[in-house]
């Protein structure tokens, strides 16, 4: 498919606009931004040639990610000159807005190129409101470029209907957020770890610095004095650190398998020394997770995600500043907890031992990440609709 490339004066073009198709997508939260950007990765698997284009509100510190792999930052001014030159340099094939549609220029010219828009996430005070009782009403003339209106909210959804938008074009789904899709593992393996470890307790350092490691055997360490028969499984996050990591047990004086070397824990084992690749397997086996790669304060963190959508209850330290926003939603699920210190997290790990309450947690969590599985799959089966309709048009002209 044949494309022109025109230059523009807009200062957001940083780079030639890719071959092949462009979905365009715009974030006002980081949140948001990470769902927006996940729906993109899981496009990009079934659509090899599509690249994702990505803008955000001022404010936000955002950086591409798989998903978004062009992003651009705030948007020009809402001229007629910044909007032309915009989409006459990147052409977006579809677009993904979310936030309020108040870039009445931009919505124009996109209507004009004939370039779906879905307009996700809608929200009550986001809605646009009528400038005044004494003029007509511009709000249906403004959404009326959209080709499909996704709203968690009944009185949005109410709104628009009453203001003449058609109903066929107006949705209610859940809240746009970033949907797990957590790694497998080997079925009979985890059926023989399952028998293996029997009633033990097992708890898992999942992304495991090698700098972390002394305080999470410390911590370790003070849990086994109540709960004897505890097993701690440690995911190291970097593979190179193995050998370091095996010199640190050995001198550690807890008992350890090497799961790597094809060690397997036998009842007087207290620790099982693992790499990342069976995160799959250690997170359905340990019904609490400590998410590492944040016992510092100013680490970034790792996603809790895939932890949470495979039953674990959710430890975490202060160092989760890339994903705080994911943390932030768990803990108000009651599914994550953070733990300053090693005597915390030894506690904590001990009142997890009871079954019912990191069952609480975990249900709790599964329950947080799926709920917007459906708002992303009905995005990414609407996208996929835009898009061959634009390509069934640009092959008709």
């Amino acid at each position: 498919m044949q494309r022109r490339t025109t230059a523009s004066n807009s200062s957001s073009v940083l780079q030639p606009r890719p071959k092949g198709e462009l979905l365009w997508v715009h974030a006002t939260t980081s949140e948001r931004y990470h769902a927006l950007c996940d729906i993109g990765r899981r496009l990009k698997s079934l659509r090899p040639d599509l690249s994702v284009l990505a803008s955000w509100e001022p404010g936000l510190r955002l950086t591409g990610t798989v998903g978004c792999d062009i992003p651009i930052g705030p948007l020009p001014e809402d001229t007629m000159a910044e909007a032309r030159g915009f989409l006459n340099h990147w052409q977006p094939d579809a677009c993904i807005w979310t936030g309020p549609p108040a870039r009445r220029v931009l919505l124009r010219q996109l209507r004009e190129n004939g370039i779906g828009v879905l307009l996700a996430d809608l929200l009550e005070d986001e809605m646009p409101n009528r400038a005044s009782r004494w003029l007509p009403d511009q709000r249906r003339r403004l959404l009326d470029g959209l080709t499909c209106i996704l709203t968690p909210s009944k009185a949005v959804h109410a709104r628009l209907l009453r203001i003449g938008f058609p109903g066929e074009r107006v949705q209610l789904a859940g809240k746009l957020r970033v949907s797990a899709i957590p790694p497998g593992c080997n079925d009979e393996e985890l059926v023989a770890m399952q028998q293996t470890l029997g009633s033990r307790p097992v708890w898992l350092a999942a992304h495991t610095k090698l700098s972390e490691l002394p305080r999470i055997l410390d911590a370790h360490r003070a849990a086994l004095r109540l709960l004897h028969r505890l097993l701690l499984v440690v995911a190291l996050e970097n593979s190179v650190d193995l050998a370091a990591a095996r010199r640190l047990l050995q001198d550690s004086g807890l008992s350890f398998a090497d799961w790597e070397d094809g060690g397997e824990p036998e009842d007087l084992t207290q620790v099982l020394l693992a790499g990342s690749e069976d995160l799959g397997l250690w997170y359905r086996l340990s019904p609490a997770a400590l998410i590492a790669s944040s016992l510092d304060p100013g680490a970034q963190g790792q996603s809790p995600l895939d932890a949470a959508a495979l039953g674990s209850a959710l430890l975490h330290g202060p160092g989760i500043h890339a994903h705080r926003d994911l943390y932030e939603r768990l803990a108000a699920a009651g599914a994550a907890q953070p733990v300053l210190s090693q005597s915390e997290l030894a506690d904590t790990v001990v009142a997890l031992s009871a079954p019912d309450k990191a069952a609480e947690m975990a249900l709790a969590g599964w329950q947080s990440v799926t709920e917007s599985a459906a708002t992303a799959d009905m995005l990414l089966e609407m996208v996929q609709t835009l898009l061959d309709q634009r390509e069934e048009t640009d092959a008709g002209t």
